[in-house]
């Protein structure tokens, strides 16, 4: 774990400004149409700004994260792109068409806080729910789904769960089961909104084992993420927000002082797998 300590008095003289990584904000790229490429988004609340004017990029076959401090419009930033709030300006692009109007590439995994786990649903309803997009509501599940199915079901580690409801499970268990939903649909494009929250050491080690899996095969995938303990280093690249883009590129490039002060003020602890 690497402590770096700002005072909010934190001042650089001109002798060590040369010495300090430069702040990387990358432009986008507009060329790159397997990419997905967020231009100009802004999100208003009423009269609060949520997000600014954001620019980037997030490529296929790398894992992507989103982070940043809490109210820094992390979460907003992925709902934005996939059309769930409004947005004041700009758009993300996948393709060259907005990406709002192709949902059924992706495969969106909600907080765990907003999905209610009373709803009377089996682990298997749910995660057959990832098939609908494939099949429609009013046809029934081909061999081909039920398989899909239950292979998902067996790579998270939850076959023996199937029938169980799905109020009954631990939250390490519900993330699996949402995370073998996800599979299930076959996307393009894999969003995760906290993934890593109230999950146990063994259920984030399964996560990362399939958002490794889905970069390998070149697959889109973005989690937003507030932890900047060991996981980060599971990243790629990362995206740094503070209500507006403050950096993005590999994960190595982003984590600076300058960076993390502009992001979160103050004293910061982010683990450094750095020899």
């Amino acid at each position: 774990m690497k402590n770096v300590s700002i005072s909010p008095k934190f001042s650089l003289s001109q002798a060590n400004i040369g010495k300090l990584p430069a702040k990387v904000v990358k432009p986008i790229d507009m060329s790159s149409t397997a990419a997905i490429n967020i231009a100009h988004l802004g999100v208003h609340y009423r009269t609060q700004e949520a997000l600014r004017d954001v620019n980037c990029t997030v490529k296929p076959g790398r894992l992507t994260g989103i982070f940043g401090p809490n109210g820094a419009g992390k979460s907003t930033l992925m709902k934005a792109m996939l059309g769930l709030v409004p947005v004041s300006s700009g758009m993300a692009l996948y393709q060259g068409k907005p990406l709002m109007q192709q949902l059924e590439k992706v495969a969106y995994v909600p907080q765990r806080s907003q999905i209610d786990w009373t709803y009377p649903a089996t682990v298997w309803d749910v995660v057959m729910m990832g098939r609908v997009k494939k099949t429609g509501w009013l046809r029934s599940f081909s061999t081909v789904s039920r398989q899909v199915a239950k292979d998902a079901l067996e790579r998270v580690g939850m076959s023996e769960y199937r029938d169980r409801p799905i109020g009954q499970l631990s939250g390490g268990q519900q993330q699996r089961v949402f995370l073998a939903r996800a599979l299930t649909q076959q996307a393009e494009i894999f969003c995760f909104d906290e993934p890593l929250v109230g999950i146990d050491q063994k259920t984030q080690s399964v996560v990362f084992e399939v958002f490794h899996e889905l970069a390998a095969a070149n697959k889109i995938v973005l989690v937003v993420n507030h932890d900047l303990g060991e996981s980060i280093t599971h990243f790629d690249d990362l995206i740094l927000l503070n209500r507006e883009l403050v950096a993005t590129g590999s994960r190595q490039q982003v984590l600076t002082e300058p960076n993390l002060y502009q992001a979160y003020g103050g004293k910061v602890m982010y683990f450094s797998d750095a020899a």
